[in-house]
């Protein structure tokens, strides 16, 4: 199947921003990786570079939310859901050489402060993926203030724990998040066999 010139942009865009970050991506780049003129970029996003950079964190957040909700559904038991998730993000990270970290997460923190196009995606890319979690949750019979405060813990870990294995170029810290995330879920003793 032909990938359309835009469809190419955005995620050429999304693997640049996933290891380079925001600030060190430029439009000509873009436009290199892509394989699309400038006159193509600036057709498709008339805004620049932050307009293609919303697109691709729009793309990279809907990645990692198919992956989160692959975990999910495939495990009945929230907390073994949790440490999938972990043990795949880790295979990934490694299998990348330690380069292909969260773009969504690399973007958000070259942006902080900024009310920008940007930073909302960043942030609506988060709250969905700790929706997803807080539904599964909530589906298990977790009490809703549990769920979601569980929700945003999950996501706040495995987001720290993703950027410690990077820079320390080891699976350990998403493994032991993992493992602890699993526990603290298990510590509310609401199980499959309960239901």
């Amino acid at each position: 199947m032909q990938t359309s010139t835009r469809d190419r942009i955005v995620v050429a865009t999304a693997r640049l921003l996933q290891r380079q970050g925001y600030v060190g991506t430029g439009i000509k780049q873009i436009a290199k990786e892509s394989q699309a003129t400038l006159g193509s970029i600036y057709h498709f996003f008339p805004g620049g570079k932050e307009a293609v950079a919303v697109a691709a964190i729009r793309h990279s957040g809907r990645e990692f939310a198919a992956l989160l909700k692959d975990s999910l559904d495939r495990q009945p038991e929230p907390s073994e859901a949790v440490l999938s998730c972990t043990r795949e993000l880790a295979a990934g990270l490694r299998e990348s050489g330690w380069v292909d970290g969260c773009p969504v997460t690399a973007a958000a923190l070259e942006t902080l402060g900024a009310d920008s196009e940007l930073q909302k995606a960043c942030a609506e890319a988060l709250n969905g993926w700790e929706r997803l979690v807080l539904d599964k949750l909530l589906g298990c019979g977790f009490p809703a203030d549990d769920a979601r405060e569980l929700a945003t813990t999950v996501i706040s870990a495995i987001e720290g724990a993703e950027v410690t294995a990077q820079v320390n170029r080891s699976e350990e810290p998403l493994l032991a998040a993992g493992r602890q995330l699993a526990r603290l879920i298990r510590s509310y003793g609401i199980d499959a066999a309960r239901r």
